[in-house]
This record gives structure tokens, sequence and C-alpha cells, in this order.
């Protein structure tokens, strides 16, 4: 009868919630009204909105990870519609895509790139998977990764905290306040924080919560959490060498005591109820997802502020407190509470940030804004899109978008395999291979072509069947047709469109270079880029074809442009 009360308190809570939210217009309109009074107050003018074109590619990007398709793109800049970009952020979110995506960086973000100790990425991914499939409520999601029991090969959340078990649980306190809650409690985990008066028992009532946490099994056949019964108190050394004693405690001072629940309250009035035989991390999870505590929601909004505009409300994004104040603090809030109050649905707080003028800027500075610069240390005022460099991820997915190398020669299950390849080789080459690893591509176009299987990409650069080039190529209008071309069964008709092919691929070059430029920049080239490539197709007097539009688009993919979502 109690979990029946308890769970019925928890869906009217959900259902009121929603209800009490604003309408996403006047939402919108908010977050512009506080954007807006940011730059009045620094006396800066906002960057001229962006061209459908800009748009199109950064919001592909930041939602699916790769750039957009050929065909999606023209779709999208021939839509006369007013509506069109909100439209487009809508299909994006129903991409499939947008949930390899997702899983990809809260898979990253939990466990590390190439991390298996937790008994495998693959099974969390799964787990992830299904979260983003569903739109699993945000709330939702914290709680099952916090409180997950049983074997990671039924429930994949388990894999979480069991990667950070390790030196006594350490690693899971401080992963568990930094993710989801935007507090470094670590920095108190010898001594009491510098700047704000956190003290050094609050990162010790915190790891009480997993003290009875156990680990058992492996990866080959699955891992399991299980929760033993532990003491409350905990003891903690501090830097004099002083023993002391603290009970389990939420950071905020919140107690782990059952005692604060037994007590049955009307649950119209938001009172949680536990059972006594509640775990640890069960009671937790209830602290960290009290609706008067604002810390995932708030958490939450700086961090997917961050991953589309670059940069949070605070630097970083998961060190938020009293010693770090955030640059736009009522927007924090604002945004916090209505992403509470429509069911900590993400894929709503996501239209709301894309719809936002500031999200709709172009990346150009104009005279007044230039010293809007966070990377110089300034405080972000949001007046122009801020240059984000590629994640690994992104750069293969947009490569191959841009080439079709996975279609030459190669089914899907080997393309994916390969991307897991290459991912790692990313991780060990240019990351730590730790939870804080580096997740931006910094090297050149080469280096990556080099990672990702050399022949593989030789095939689909140098005209290889299937590739985007040969397809190019064989086109008479210089255009990609949209589907695939239905199989020519007679002898007679694959000579023909032999023919056909060979001669087009003389044709219509500017159309064919203008093609290469959106596929890859999603943008057409200006007229003194035009003037150049075809100054080059001149002197050049190619007689190959292939390898004079390989040259192009070497040239493109090879240009900073490529590699910056901006």
């Amino acid at each position: 009868m109690r979990a029946f009360i308890t769970l019925l308190a928890l869906s009217l809570t959900l259902a009121t919630s929603a209800r009490a939210a604003d309408s996403d217009a006047e939402i919108i309109t908010k977050i512009d009204e506080l954007i807006r009074l940011g730059w009045e107050d620094n006396e800066v003018k906002p960057s001229p909105r962006a061209t459908d074109e800009e748009f199109a590619r950064r919001v592909t990007l930041d939602i699916l990870g790769r750039i957009p398709d050929y065909q999606s793109l023209l779709a999208f800049l021939d839509d006369e519609s007013r509506s069109k970009r909100e439209l487009l952020v809508n299909d994006l979110l129903d991409n499939e895509a947008y949930i390899r995506n997702w899983t990809g960086i809260w898979g990253n973000l939990l466990v590390g790139q190439a991390n298996n100790r937790g008994g495998g990425r693959a099974a969390l991914d799964r787990w992830l998977r299904q979260a983003f499939y569903s739109n699993m409520p945000y709330d939702q999601f914290v709680r099952e990764l916090i409180s997950a029991q049983g074997n990671s090969q039924e429930n994949g959340a388990v894999v979480f905290l069991a990667s950070h078990l390790n030196d006594g649980a350490i690693p899971a306190t401080s992963i568990t306040s930094k993710l989801f809650l935007g507090r470094q409690v670590q920095c108190t985990q010898c001594h009491d924080h510098p700047f704000n008066d956190w003290k050094q028992s609050q990162f010790w009532g915190m790891n009480a919560f997993f003290k009875g946490t156990r680990r058992q099994g492996n990866a080959m056949n699955g891992v399991s959490l299980s929760d033993d019964p532990a003491p409350e108190m905990i003891d903690f050394e501090r830097r004099s060498g002083l023993m002391v004693t603290t009970m389990r405690t939420f950071f905020d001072g919140s107690r782990g005591d059952e005692k604060e629940f037994k007590v049955t309250i009307d649950p119209f009035k938001n009172i949680k109820q536990a059972d006594p035989d509640t775990t640890p991390r069960q009671l937790l999870a209830s602290f960290m997802l009290d609706p008067k505590k604002p810390y995932i929601a708030e958490t939450q909004v700086n961090r997917l502020w961050a991953h589309f505009f670059g940069f949070g409300f605070t630097k970083p994004v998961d060190d938020m407190g009293p010693h770090n104040s955030a640059s736009h603090p009522e927007l924090v809030a604002y945004l916090a509470k209505q992403f509470q109050e429509s069911g900590y649905d993400n894929k709503r707080l996501i239209r709301w940030i894309t719809s936002s003028e500031a999200y709709n800027l172009t990346s150009q500075s104009i005279e007044g804004n230039e010293y809007d610069d966070p990377v110089a240390g300034n405080t972000p005022l949001f007046t122009k899109m801020y240059l984000k460099q590629f994640r690994a991820e992104q750069l293969y997915d947009s490569l191959l978008i841009a080439t079709a190398a996975n279609e030459v020669n190669r089914n899907a299950e080997q393309a994916e395999a390969q991307r897991a390849t290459w991912l790692r080789q990313f991780v060990q080459t240019f990351g730590t291979d730790e939870n804080d690893e580096s997740s931006s591509f910094n090297g050149t176009i080469p280096q990556a072509l080099l990672l990702m299987n050399g022949q593989l990409m030789n095939n689909a650069l140098s005209g290889g069947r299937g590739s985007l080039i040969s397809k190019v190529l064989a086109s008479a209008d210089g255009k990609l047709t949209d589907g695939e071309t239905p199989p020519l069964k007679s002898a007679r008709a694959r000579q023909l469109a032999a023919l056909r092919a060979a001669k087009a691929q003389g044709q219509n070059i500017p159309a064919k270079i203008e093609t290469l430029f959106l596929v890859a920049l999603a943008r057409k080239p200006s007229d003194a880029e035009m003037n150049a490539f075809n100054e080059v197709y001149r002197n050049s007097n190619y007689s190959d074809q292939t390898q004079g539009l390989q040259d192009v688009f070497w040239a493109v993919l090879n240009s900073n442009e490529f590699i910056i979502n901006h």
C-alpha cells in the first residue's frame, strides 16, 4: 500500500509539474529578454542572424553529432516557411542519429570513452539508447543511475557506479556530485574548501551513501551491484592526522537518516516517503531529486547550454556554487524551474535553447562585440555563436557523411566496428583514457584519415564505387540524386550507363564544386573561391576528372572551416 501511495504521489507530481510549465513561446521570450539585459548592461550589440546554411550545419552537428546530409540540407534550404528552423529541430530530435549521439555523449561522461571496468561500455550504451529513444525524464534518468541494482546484462545502468567503486567509492562520490549536482565536492576530500564554507565532513558525508554498495561479477558475465547494511557513521582523517566521525549526509546538510522518512505526510504536498528497507543510494537519489532542491535541474541546464553554445553559465559547467557565480544567474534559475515543471523533458529544453535569439546568431563578430570572447577569459555574453572544435565522434561521422566512405564496399556492421576502433585510437593517441579525457579533435584531417582505416578512406576519396566523388562525377548537372539508383539488369543498359557517366565527368565542373561545398561545409562557394578553383582547373588541364575533383575535395576537407562547428 505504501509503495502504491508513493507511486501515485510521484505520478501526480509529474503531471502537475508538466501543466505548471510556461508555454514554449513564453519561455523562449523570457530567455531572449534575460540575454538582452546582459547586452544592454554591457553596452554591446549582437551579431546578425545566422544564414539558414550556417544554422542547419550548426544545429545538426549539435543534435545529431554530424554535418547534415546533402538531401536534408537542400530540403531545408528550399523550405520557405517561417517556422522552418523549429521544424528542422523537431526532425532532428526524431532522427535515430540523435539517440546515437547522446548515447555517446553521456557514455563518455559516465564512464569514459574506453572504460570497461564496470562490466563493459556496451551494456551501458544499450541502457542509454533506450533512455534517449523513450525520452526518459531526466530525473528518472538520474534516479536509475544512482540507485541501480542487479546485473549489467539486464540493467546496463549499474555500469556507471560499478566503474567508480574503487578506492572506497571516492571516485563514485566525486563523479556523482560533479555530473548531476554541479558541485565538485572532491575539493573537500582532504580539507575544507578554501573559497567557500564547504567542509571536509560534507565530502565524507556524501561518501557514506556508497559505503554498503558492492560490485560482483566480470565483464564477460556481467557485473552486479547490491547494497549491504552499512552504518550511518563514517570516519575520516583531517590533514592534522586527527580522526573525525560524521554522519551520512547530503552535501547541503540534509541527513540520510531513515527516521526522517518514516512519517506519512499528505503525498499531494510533495513530501517523500521511504520504506524502512530503502538503501542509502535510494535515499541519496531522493535527496538529489527533492523538488525543493534545484541542483540537478540547474546542472543539466548549464550542461546543455554549454553543449549548444560552447560555453555555459559557469566555467567549468560542473563547478557551480558560491565560489563560481553564474554569468546569468536569473536565467539559470528560470530555466531550471521550467525544466523541472516540464517533467524534466530534455527534448523540450533543447527546443528552448535552439529557438533562442542567441543561438540563431552568426558566429561572425561585429564592431563592438569582439571582446565577447570567453576563450580569453571574459564572461560570455552570447552576442554571437562561439566556435566549437569537433569532438572525435563528430569528426568521424561527418567525414563519413562528406565522403560516403561507409558505402564503399563496406556493410553497416563493418562500418560500426571501424568507428569503434577509430575512436579507441583517438583516446589512446590524444586523450587520457580517464573520465576527464579530452573529447575534442586537435589534430589535422590527414592524421584523422590515416587513423580512419587508410584503405577505406582512400577508396572513398579516389572515386571508388559508391563513393560521393564517383556519384558527383557521374551526374550530368553536378547534383546528387535522392536515393539509390536501381541496378541495371542488361549488359547493354550497364554499358550505356557507363558511357553516360564517362561523358558527364567533364561537364558542369562549377556545379560539381558547388555540390562538394554543400556536402562538406553546408554552403555554396563564394565567387572568389569558385574563381580560384576554376583557375586551378584551367591551368592544371586535368586528364582525369576524378583527380581534379579529388584535389578540390581535399582542399575543402582540410580547411579549418570543416572541423569547426560555428
